[in-house]
């Protein structure tokens, strides 16, 4: 907890605080336990202001001598701030040639007039971060000077330069741990996730071998039963009027006339569930191409539908999935990566989709007031629109990839804010999916990734949409 006490040590502060006005008070600190987020309110503040009109140079002096470690004085007039007088621009002019003559018996109106610098105020709330890096950047003559601190309308505190430089380098230290720790933990889950990569892959593998005996031998043993079939439907015709009972009564028994209606259903069946999994298997193998080092031709639209397999069991029927899908060649990308991207995208809708769901759902059954007609919500949407476009008019092909959904969430300033934590300047922003996607799209695929909203004026989603997020790839 930050303590308000005299900068030298009095027997009695209150007593010498009431017989002299003009005792800074120094409200400390405990910088152990600064951290990225620590604010200049949480530094070492100086307490000393006087009436620019009323107190001269020498008072000053004489309370700068007494206290060595105070940068320097506020300056009001009645109620209203004026500026600041710093410890070394004082001790600058009362050296010059008649410097003491001049300003030391005057009022520090006299001594403001001459010595008077631009301020470097900042609000008790910035970052100690934010604010080293402007008093950094200031001229040289300047760099010394120390930095007002307003907490209040009409309250200035002090913030020696040197303090706030050993912060800074402090939060420095703690930045560059963070940056070491967050970059190990990176290296761990994106060995950890090339790992699980390979595992599923191999595991996709593995499991498209026996897809592949079983799809291979499925089209031999339809036409075996086929034939087997026929022959017993000729046995039955020439031997109709001299079938054994035995015959007849075991054809009873297996129900031969349902079993010639449901053989070939059931293996059309067993064929949809090896197509299945096969495209299961194929998407997987797809998803965990992640370690690609060079892009390579792929079908966008194989991978938007790859990634709705991977997610079918999430995708109730209280989500309705349209597609509309334009002619579009192969495109140069990491399909893995780019898969990655479609599973992101789809999966903020969904989430977002269904958190609307079950409020619309919680505020359907409640009662409503008299008078008033409860309305219907509309059922939640996902369009997925595909098409080849040109963008900017120099006559470069691109794909277009835009995925929209009817809940009024995300907006536009969704946009800036991925690309915002993105920026150099913040390297320790928890990455989100839809950064991580901003980061493939733009850098991996050297493409653009824009976020929509109905109400923007440049653009009127379609068939009821509210919120989309485009990507754009160019073709070559």
């Amino acid at each position: 907890m930050p303590s308000s006490k005299p900068a030298a040590a009095k027997p009695n502060r209150t007593k010498v605080a009431r017989a002299l006005p003009m005792v800074p008070l120094l409200h400390e600190a405990d910088q152990r336990n600064l951290s990225l987020e620590s604010k200049l309110k949480d530094l070492p503040l100086y307490e000393f202001q006087v009436a620019i009109d009323r107190t001269t140079g020498q008072e000053v002096a004489s309370v700068f001598e007494q206290h060595p470690g105070l940068p320097g004085v506020v300056l009001k007039e009645g109620a209203q701030f004026v500026g600041m007088i710093s410890r070394s621009r004082l001790l600058e002019y009362l050296l010059r040639p008649h410097g003491r003559e001049l300003f030391l018996e005057q009022p520090l109106t006299v001594l403001y007039s001459y010595a008077r610098t631009h301020d470097l105020v900042f609000p008790g709330h910035t970052p100690i971060l934010t604010a080293a890096q402007q008093a950094l950047r200031r001229s040289p003559e300047l760099l010394g000077e120390p930095i007002l601190v307003q907490l209040a309308d009409d309250q200035y505190r002090l913030l020696n330069f040197h303090e706030l430089n050993i912060a800074y380098w402090q939060l420095r230290g703690i930045e560059t741990q963070v940056w070491y720790e967050q970059t190990q933990m990176a290296m761990l889950r994106n060995t950890r996730m090339a790992s699980l990569g390979r595992l599923v892959d191999g595991v996709s593998h593995e499991i498209l071998d026996p897809v592949s005996f079983i799809w291979g031998n499925l089209s031999h043993l339809k036409d075996y039963t086929r034939d087997i079939l026929q022959l017993v439907a000729l046995y039955e015709k020439h031997l109709a009027g001299a079938k054994p009972e035995e015959i007849q009564l075991y054809e009873d028994d297996i129900e031969i006339d349902y079993l010639r209606e449901d053989i070939p259903s059931t293996l059309d069946s067993v064929k949809t569930g090896a197509d299945r999994l096969s495209k299961l298997a194929t998407s997987l193998q797809n998803f965990c191409h992640i370690d690609e080092v060079y892009p390579k031709p792929a079908n966008v639209h194989d991978c938007l539908e790859g990634v709705l397999l991977l997610l079918k069991s999430r995708l109730s029927s209280d989500i309705d999935i349209q597609k509309y899908y334009g002619h579009l060649p192969p495109v140069p990308c990491f399909i893995g990566q780019l898969s990655q991207v479609f599973m992101n995208i789809l999966t903020e809708s969904l989430n977002t989709l269904l958190t609307r769901a079950a409020s619309d759902r919680v505020n359907h059954e409640m009662p409503s007031p008299m008078g008033t007609i409860p309305t219907t919500p509309a059922k939640p949407a996902i369009v997925i629109q595909t098409e080849a476009c040109s963008l900017d008019g120099s006559g470069n092909r691109w794909i277009s990839v835009r995925i929209a959904h009817n809940a009024p969430v995300w907006d536009q300033d969704l946009e800036a804010e991925i690309a915002d934590r993105m920026a150099t300047h913040k390297p320790f922003t928890q990455e989100t999916s839809l950064t991580s996607s901003y980061r493939i799209i733009t850098g991996k695929h050297r493409g653009k990734f824009r976020v929509r909203a109905a109400e923007s004026p440049e653009l009127l989603l379609e068939h009821g949409m509210t919120s989309a997020i485009e990507i754009f790839i160019p073709m070559s």
